[in-house]
């Protein structure tokens, strides 16, 4: 609904500023055509007539027209006459005077020709000594406006009239426009939900019927195509997640027995130390087989969301600190010791989280900063809380490099392998801890360790 009503602001915004700017325009347009149509002041025919009117002489013979004026009003092609104050008869005319014009006026015909025409000519009169002057001008050059009689309170109110004249032209206009496209936008809503749907992977059918059935028809096929590549991604990932424990639970078995017949090997005084040597390798790789297929397994659970998350009040403090003593008990030869640079004063961190999942996330940090380092290293351990509480494990170890750093921040860590056959690395153990924190929703951050080694970095939401 908000970019509907944002496209509808758009539009509306669009339609004002176009209004302005081609008011603006005819403004200026009407305003340029006036001053260049319109005569100067000195070529007006009012100020044309009132000087011919003052250019004109008496003499014994009539009347006298300056040299200057009659040769202007010839270039003009303007013909002129004088009306005598007392006959009312023309004693004075140029040679330009068309036939159809009379000699003598009356008194009324004199006011009409004042303001109007004279037999279709445009007619200005000035004042003489004795007389008035007349200059008629061709039919075609200039339109008068005869009745120039207005209200004053018109021409009083006239700008108040044109500014609601311009409103009420603006709302017109407007109200047109959008009910001319309500038609348009009343289908883009449900188009605009359409898409956001598709993003979060719902399905969606809009009515193909309107202004725009064309992009509603193409949204629905992308939805029918989408779900379809869904549902096939599914049944793929179902088949997948259900191999993987299929495989896994048919490797359990003949496992077991391996491993118990080598561990008996190892304990039969009857072999030579070399064969015992034989059987142990044997127990220790597949050792190795059984965590790899934990691993996968639940790294396949968490992925597909298949590992049920049971979630309680646990003081992480208290768990973290037991994982803690947990592998210091298992370090007979202190090759790995452990710090633990939790604050002293900091006793308890409770947060909702599943106990198990924890424990192995920080299980599996502390087991690869031991697998990492052959020659030994120091861990440290640290726990501590602002806006979310953060387990820390790092160490001294051999670390990494910064493109190492970088792949593991941004890729799926789900295969890693050494150039030592002999010692490959499935890279599932930093892929599980992701989980267990995005099933938390938390966070993970690898970097370099401020000892000079590796650094994990979980941020659990309190």
């Amino acid at each position: 609904m908000n970019n509907l009503l944002k496209l509808i602001r758009r539009f509306t915004g669009i339609l004002l500023l176009s209004v302005v700017l081609l008011l603006f325009v005819n403004f200026a347009v009407l305003a340029f055509l006036i001053v260049w149509q319109s005569p100067s002041s000195s070529d007006s025919p009012y100020n044309v007539a009132i000087q011919t009117g003052k250019g004109f002489q008496a003499s014994e013979n009539g009347y006298i027209l300056q040299e200057d004026i009659s040769t202007s009003l010839k270039e003009k092609n303007v013909w002129a006459f004088v009306i005598d104050n007392d006959t009312l008869q023309v004693v004075w005319k140029t040679e330009n005077v068309p036939n159809t014009i009379p000699l003598s006026y009356s008194l009324s015909d004199i006011a009409d020709l004042s303001v109007g025409y004279l037999n279709g000519y445009p007619t200005y009169t000035g004042k003489t000594e004795n007389g008035i002057v007349v200059l008629g001008y061709p039919k075609d050059s200039y339109w008068k406006h005869t009745r120039a009689s207005w209200n004053y309170s018109l021409i009083a109110r006239l700008p108040q009239i044109i500014f609601i004249v311009l409103a009420v032209n603006i709302a017109v206009i407007l109200l047109i426009y959008v009910t001319a496209n309500v038609k348009f936008l009343k289908p883009v809503k449900p188009i605009t939900k359409g898409i956001q749907d598709l993003s979060i992977g719902e399905p969606v059918y809009i009515p193909e019927k309107g202004l725009l059935s064309d992009i509603s028809s193409n949204i629905n096929r992308t939805s029918d195509i989408l779900q379809e590549q869904r549902q096939q991604l599914k049944k793929k990932e179902t088949a997948r997640a259900n191999w993987i424990a299929g495989v896994s639970h048919d490797i359990r078995t003949p496992l077991s027995m391996i491993m118990g017949y080598a561990s008996q090997l190892v304990d039969d005084v009857n072999l030579s130390d070399a064969e015992q040597q034989k059987a142990s390798v044997i127990v220790q790789q597949s050792e190795r087989i059984r965590n790899l297929i934990n691993d996968l397994n639940l790294a396949s659970k968490l992925e597909y969301n298949m590992q049920p998350i049971h979630t309680r009040q646990i003081n992480l403090i208290s768990v973290v600190r037991q994982i803690v003593v947990d592998f210091i008990n298992l370090d007979i030869k202190g090759d790995y010791p452990i710090e633990w640079l939790t604050a002293d004063n900091l006793n308890v961190c409770m947060l909702n989280a599943d106990k198990d999942l924890i424990k192995r996330a920080v299980s599996n940090l502390i087991q690869n900063s031991i697998n990492h380092n052959e020659k030994g290293c120091t861990i440290y351990v640290l726990i501590k809380i602002d806006d979310c509480c953060h387990i820390v494990i790092s160490d001294n170890g051999i670390g990494a490099t910064d493109e190492e750093v970088e792949k593991l921040n941004n890729s799926p860590h789900y295969m890693v392998c050494d150039e030592s056959t002999s010692e490959q690395r499935h890279g599932l153990g930093l892929l599980i801890v992701k989980q267990i924190a995005a099933a938390h929703n938390g966070k993970v951050t690898i970097s370099h360790s401020e000892y000079g080694g590796f650094e994990v970095v979980i941020c659990l939401p309190i």
